[in-house]
């Protein structure tokens, strides 16, 4: 296997994993050799799927919880180094959005909603994870923004709104801990047909997302996952601090 893309015995904790980029990401990495320590709200589908990796002769564990509860956060650190011994890759990929709604008519359950567990989630994924890491000497995060988090997002104000705090928790976090060997960067998706998506909008609204990309059409999840893995890959070294677009070109207009 390329040493590019040669995870063997990486330990590598996703969030969001029962479905949509982290569940592609978790297959991605455990079948390049990774350890996957797997977290994710559903607790039925998040047993499945762990259940099919080990299967599949994968060495992958799982603990469902809530990513807005800290002590949930803190419990999926502790499994990885429990289980693995260690902590090399971190992910933190849960993440909700909202129905569509005029900034004006967003109400402040919605916002609360998408604080606690779109931009809780991650500062609270990176404490615990960081912590670890610093005793370890090294380590990878990568945070999943979007491209709501890098600039306005028409009918969708509390999610830009929580997607730009992303990006500015993973800067931060970059610079503060660059000398410590722990990378810390960012994908920032345009629209991307997975249930995020879908479940919230129509064929005809789709459509209307996918013309204002110089593409034409909205991302496929396995596009977005290739990029996670060039950001995650052992030989990218010398990477931090990073917000990378994947957006078929909309932040190029």
């Amino acid at each position: 296997m390329d040493s590019m893309l040669n995870f063997d015995n990486k330990v590598a904790l996703i969030t969001g994993a029962s479905q949509g980029f982290g569940k592609l990401l978790a297959l991605e990495l455990a079948s390049r050799g990774a350890k996957v320590v797997l977290g994710d709200i559903k607790a039925e589908s998040l047993a499945d799927f762990t259940e099919t990796l080990k299967q599949q002769g994968y060495q992958a564990i799982s603990l469902a919880g809530d990513v807005s509860d800290e002590s949930y956060c803190k419990a999926l650190t502790e499994l990885a180094v429990s289980e693995f011994g260690a902590l090399d890759i971190a992910v933190n990929n849960a993440g909700i959005a909202p129905n569509f709604a005029p900034l004006h008519m967003t109400d402040e359950a919605t916002m609360d909603k998408q604080f606690a567990v779109n931009v809780k989630g991650v500062q609270f994924g990176m404490k615990h994870q960081i912590q670890y890491m610093l005793t370890q000497g090294s380590g990878v995060l990568l945070n999943v923004s979007s491209m709501a988090g890098l600039g306005g997002a028409p009918t969708v104000s509390s999610y830009a709104a929580a997607k730009h705090a992303v990006i500015g928790l993973t800067k931060t976090a970059a610079v503060e801990y660059a000398a410590a060997n722990i990378r810390i960067n960012a994908v920032c998706p345009f629209f991307a047909l997975t249930n995020m998506v879908t479940n919230v909008s129509d064929d005809e609204s789709r459509k209307k997302l996918a013309r204002r990309a110089p593409m034409k059409r909205l991302g496929h999840p396995e596009e977005i996952v290739a990029t996670m893995l060039l950001l995650l890959s052992p030989a990218n070294t010398y990477m931090t601090g990073q917000c990378i677009a994947i957006d078929g070109g909309v932040s190029a207009m």
